[in-house]
């Protein structure tokens, strides 16, 4: 019985910037767990990989290439999804750019760009989905927010604004689409090895500091998300919504 509760058969998964990273790392635990995946980058080419390996696990996939801060594209790909796929049970928005300054030297342009893809993306394929699950009658939609939401770090305020405003979303969210059985919850992870984070990743003294500090003594890695994005879109977080959970080796207490 308990396995069951965890299991994602015949559900169908949309996840955003799945063509690396953790996009990848969690679109491929969904597929394990027995869900059909619609995979999303700007790109088709960029999905390709991923495309491939989530067939050798004997998963349906489809790429839905597109830019998701753009409205038409947006709902093009929840389109798509619904046609290809028959419908939408779970959306991963896990999209995200990166963008570190401080203030005084934040470009306007960086500063769009950040929230474009981090916020409005994360708004308008909501949006799309959303109105699918509504009509279904059930759904997960869960974001890809930050410890940077809710803790401060300098040269991190057009991201940490976005994740801010992410957590919030998803709480508004879990109250607006609850009642026709939609839960909306959040993934807030700490520092992981990413391709995003690779700048600063390959600073050795750096990353032996953050360890250091850090509970867990080391940094996340892509696989330390599967287990709570498939408990997210699973029955057994049937009772779970408006939530933020901090995937993070305890580094937002230090």
């Amino acid at each position: 019985m308990t396995d069951k509760l965890f299991r994602l058969d015949g559900k169908v998964a949309l996840v955003t910037g799945a063509s690396r990273g953790l996009g990848k790392a969690m679109a491929l635990a969904l597929a394990r767990a027995g869900a059909d995946i619609a995979v999303n980058s700007r790109t088709a080419a960029a999905l390709a990989e991923v495309v491939s390996e989530i067939k050798a696990l004997g998963r349906k996939v489809i790429a839905v290439p597109g830019d998701v801060s753009d409205e038409s594209a947006a709902q093009k790909i929840a389109d798509a999804v619904c046609k290809q796929l028959g419908r939408i049970d779970i959306l991963l928005n896990n999209a995200g750019v990166w963008e570190g300054s401080y203030l005084v030297r934040l470009k306007k342009e960086d500063w769009d760009h950040v929230l474009q893809v981090n916020l409005t993306g994360t708004f308008l394929l909501s949006k799309a989905v959303g109105k699918v699950m509504l009509k279904q009658k059930s759904g997960k939609i869960i974001s890809m927010a930050s410890i940077l939401g809710f803790k401060p770090s300098p040269q991190t305020l057009a991201y940490s604004a976005t994740k801010a405003a992410v957590i919030q979303m998803t709480r508004i969210m879990a109250l607006e689409l609850g009642p026709a059985g939609i839960q909306v919850n959040a993934i807030a992870p700490g520092f992981f090895f990413t391709d995003m984070t690779k700048r600063y990743s390959e600073n050795e003294e750096a990353i032996k500091a953050y360890e250091a500090k850090s509970p867990s003594r080391r940094c996340g890695q892509p696989e330390d998300l599967e287990g709570i994005v498939v408990f997210l879109s699973s029955k057994a977080s049937d009772h779970i919504t408006g939530q933020t959970i901090a995937i993070d080796g305890g580094e937002s207490l230090a």
